[in-house]
């Protein structure tokens, strides 16, 4: 109800029975809390977008060296 600002925080204070400043004080630590829920996590383990996009090129040309090999190890036992 508060987050959504139904209704006000005395409304709120008196229908519970909790002091207004506990109410202000959840209410605060909920929107933080869905704040860093909402972030991106990557971000959070030390990684950028670009170190990402970079990473997955690396993988890709890794990917391409090891298809390149096989190809010619295989070659051979073509029909």
């Amino acid at each position: 109800m508060a987050l959504k600002g139904l209704r006000s925080t005395t409304q709120i204070s008196s229908t519970f029975g909790v002091h207004a400043t506990q109410i202000n004080t959840w209410k605060k630590q909920a929107e933080e809390s869905l704040e860093r829920a909402f972030t991106d996590k990557r971000t959070k383990e030390g990684k950028t977008q670009e170190q990402l996009i970079k990473e997955l090129y690396q993988l890709v040309g890794q990917r391409d060296h090891e298809l390149a090999w096989l190809k010619k190890s295989l070659a051979p036992f073509d029909p």
